[in-house]
């Protein structure tokens, strides 16, 4: 039985596909994007917290905090309630850019803000600061987490005005893991 030039052309190609296949099918697969070490780094701080501080006037008031991981992991996202210690109520995405070898991160809130960080791991700690121009020339703005356990960790805000040689607390807030 003579085979017609489409069925020998059909077998051909689908051979090929086949042995494509195979080869790809032994060849070792990337990380899925957003995996490895670097895009771990604020693990961390995913789920849900309690939050405990004091305030201007030296009253200890309360908040919550929801941070999960959406779109797939690639993204943090943060859902800060400042409830009877503070009107504040905010919202920050933060992502790890691969090209930079940095951590971004967008805050805005219900007072107006809208905040743009870097971050990384600085001295052990995982930190996102960013230039603050109407402050001077030095001006630096960093949040810092410190003391980092399974079921709590330090917050702190603090600010520079000589350009990171020195920095004051303005602002620390307790997380406890709720469970």
């Amino acid at each position: 039985m003579k085979m017609s030039s489409p069925m020998v052309n059909a077998c051909a190609a689908a051979t090929g596909v086949l042995l494509v296949g195979a080869v790809y099918a032994q060849s070792p697969s990337p990380l899925p994007p957003c995996q490895g070490p670097a895009h771990a780094q604020f693990d961390f701080w995913v789920g849900q917290w309690d939050l405990r501080w004091t305030d201007q006037s030296g009253r200890e008031v309360a908040g919550f905090n929801r941070i999960s991981r959406i779109h797939g992991g690639c993204v943090i996202l943060e859902e800060f309630d400042g409830r009877d210690g503070t009107p504040l109520r905010g919202t920050s995405v933060s992502s790890y850019d691969a090209t930079a070898g940095r951590w971004k991160q967008v805050w805005v809130d219900n007072q107006g803000s809208w905040l743009d960080f870097e971050g990384g791991i600085v001295d052990g700690d995982p930190t996102f600061s960013h230039r603050v121009p109407a402050r001077g020339a030095g001006g630096w703005q960093r949040m810092v987490f410190r003391d980092i356990k399974n079921d709590s960790l330090t917050w702190d805000w603090e600010r520079s005005v000589d350009n990171g040689k020195t920095w004051s607390r303005q602002w620390r807030i307790q997380y406890t893991r709720r469970r």
